[in-house]
């Protein structure tokens, strides 16, 4: 029998936390991701709804979660049934007797009895939660059941809302890290953190950029991450100005910048590294002026990562920054108020320097609170990643510079003093990057301590 891969309180605590976010009468509702194909009868890898694995601890595909505060049952749970032929195929199933214990549900059916008991357990509810983006055949089985459990109702009866969606509120919840996902983050950022040390170690001109992902695969591997957190961005040359380059099939020359954009996924929480580093070990006088340009902006602004700082703010302080590093690299010429006010920034600057993070790379949670924007408070986490990107055929930009691309990205949690860098294991200063480049990549100093 598998075992749970967290502790069950935890859920229960963050149940009990959800609870005083409802109102009495309530339906919270949260479906449990589908299994997909990738081709013909081969399917991806399954990875569990974040928002569900959250909730509930459970891993297993097509369930149903449904949570009615102050009423019994209260945690109701609809999953597979216990198939002993299936299990010989695909592996351990729960059903609903033992993911009830496991998962300390108050109750568990089959997720073929949703369209039968689902109108009975939200028939008394005036509010329903739940998300409309998620399978379309699990949005028309809740959708139905809400109109069926609407006409149940007497005419006397207290109008049902309209389904709203449940973000809004698992956002604010997972915004705030407890002290244990704050474990749970860092040692998603160490591992990751690994994986750019070994990829500085390894690489070699004349690599597919392919192969060098195959490094960041088996330092995750080996500290027990099997999946990344979001699909890697490997770029080699000019391939390192498009933001979210995928192919990673082109080979790395000497003489060229690589940049990656990688992260490893821990228990459900993802880290999130970019480095940008020399193929041939040493940076070229022009790509160390690109590169300590970026690097200035991205530790002047994790200074500025603090309670009270506001994300719009980080944004703002973000752009004049570079702006000014874009003049002193005559990218830009002209006045520094006139660029920003006509954003000509965005020729070489053009996303945000930052986002949440957590249990999804580009994590829940806004960055404005009734129309204010939000501050900064402890127990949050958020990336900080500024870039500049030169495309080969910019004419405007001066010919050793064409072509280069630099982005630098660390993982910042907000303490009650400032913040913590969780992401420092990965080397972006200089010196430090040429150092290790020139140390030999030994496989089994990445193997876990």
């Amino acid at each position: 029998m598998r075992q749970p891969q967290q502790p069950t309180e935890r859920f229960v605590e963050r149940r009990n936390r959800l609870r005083q976010s409802l109102q009495e009468r309530t339906a919270f509702i949260v479906s449990a991701a589908f299994e997909k194909i990738r081709n013909e009868d081969a399917h991806f890898l399954f990875r569990q709804n974040s928002s569900f694995f959250y909730l509930t601890g459970f891993d297993e595909p097509e369930a149903l979660f449904v949570f009615r505060p102050w009423m019994s049952p209260e945690a109701v749970m609809f999953v597979r049934e216990k198939n002993l032929e299936r299990e010989t195929w695909d592996g351990f199933r729960f059903g609903p007797d033992l993911a009830k214990k496991a998962f300390a549900m108050d109750e568990c059916y089959l997720t073929t009895q949703i369209d039968e008991k689902l109108p009975e357990l939200i028939a008394d509810c005036e509010q329903i939660y739940f998300s409309l983006q998620d399978n379309f055949a699990r949005q028309t089985q809740i959708l139905e059941a809400v109109e069926k459990a609407r006409l149940t109702r007497g005419r006397t009866s207290p109008v049902m809302a309209s389904v709203m969606d449940p973000r809004s509120i698992l956002a604010e919840m997972r915004l705030i890290k407890s002290p244990e996902e704050q474990e749970l983050q860092r040692k998603a950022c160490h591992v990751t953190a690994l994986g750019h040390r070994a990829a500085m170690q390894a690489v070699q001109p004349g690599w597919n950029e392919r192969q060098l992902q195959g490094i960041f695969q088996y330092a995750f591997a080996m500290n027990q991450c099997p999946v990344m957190g979001y699909n890697p961005i490997i770029g080699g040359g000019e391939n390192a100005t498009i933001l979210h380059y995928n192919f990673n099939d082109q080979v790395l020359n000497k003489g060229d910048l690589v940049l990656c954009d990688v992260g490893a996924e821990w228990n459900f929480f993802s880290g999130d590294i970019t480095r940008t580093f020399p193929v041939s070990g040493k940076f070229s006088a022009a790509q160390k002026d690109l590169y300590q340009a970026v690097l200035d902006v991205q530790k002047w602004v994790i200074t500025q990562c603090k309670p009270g700082t506001r994300q719009a703010a980080l944004q703002k302080m973000t752009i004049e920054k570079i702006t000014d590093a874009l003049l002193q690299l005559k990218l830009l010429r002209g006045d520094k108020e006139e660029i920003i006010e006509k954003q000509g920034y965005r020729r070489y600057y053009m996303h945000g320097v930052s986002h949440w993070l957590g249990m999804d790379v580009h994590d829940l949670g806004t960055f404005s609170v009734n129309g204010e924007e939000r501050a900064h408070a402890p127990g949050m986490c958020l990336t900080v990643e500024p870039g500049i990107y030169i495309r080969t055929d910019d004419e405007l930009a001066p010919k050793e510079l064409r072509g280069l691309g630099v982005r630098i990205e660390d993982d910042i949690l907000i303490t009650e003093n400032g913040c913590e860098v969780m992401t420092s294991a990965a080397p972006k200063e200089v010196a430090e990057i040429e150092s290790l480049m020139a140390e030999d990549f030994d496989p089994k100093a990445y193997f876990p301590k």
